[in-house]
């Protein structure tokens, strides 16, 4: 019994560190609420399953963008089709974690609106790159292994996508 709620606690704990990250990273690509909350839901039911046989704890964060990256790709897979769902993202939905002033909040509100309608348009390689990086927060090395590519071409994708979002609100501002 005492390894259960062990296992319950050890549980509840990576739920809470991770779920906004994997939220945020499924509601970027997929541009879908709904799908994205399926996708988390997903993503730690089978943590939960399989936290037994999970022997490299450190891996956790790994393994969790790994399982959800492989549901998206499931789902798109499903829908015969590679294109994003055209639903807009609220920038209101996606849950940050910071100690940013509302001032900040407010200035920064619409810069995130261009981003966000920028990366609506990117290729899908150089999105994945740019959002597992900058906001999901991961390195270049766990990018890389994550969605099985050289680390350099992690960093000439990231590099080629803040370009293109430079270039083009660049222009609008």
């Amino acid at each position: 019994m005492q390894q259960k709620e062990n296992q319950i606690i050890e549980f509840t704990i990576l739920f809470n560190k991770y779920k906004k990250r994997i939220y945020n990273y499924a509601l970027k690509m997929l541009n879908d609420k709904m799908r994205a909350d399926d996708i988390v839901q997903d993503v730690f039911i089978k943590l939960f399953e399989n936290l037994n046989n999970i022997h490299n704890k450190q891996s956790i964060q790994c393994w969790l963008f790994k399982t959800a990256r492989n549901e998206m790709m499931s789902f798109l897979r499903n829908m015969k089709t590679k294109k994003f769902i055209s639903e807009s993202v609220d920038i209101e939905e996606i849950e940050i974690d910071s100690e940013i002033s509302l001032e900040d909040e407010i200035e920064n509100k619409e810069l995130n609106k261009l981003i966000l309608g920028e990366l609506e348009n990117m290729n899908e390689d150089f999105r994945e790159v740019f959002v597992l990086k900058e906001y999901s927060g991961l390195s270049y090395k766990e990018i890389a292994s994550l969605i099985s590519i050289d680390e350099d071409l992690v960093k000439s994708r990231l590099y080629k996508a803040r370009q293109k979002l430079i270039n083009k609100i660049s222009k609008l501002v």
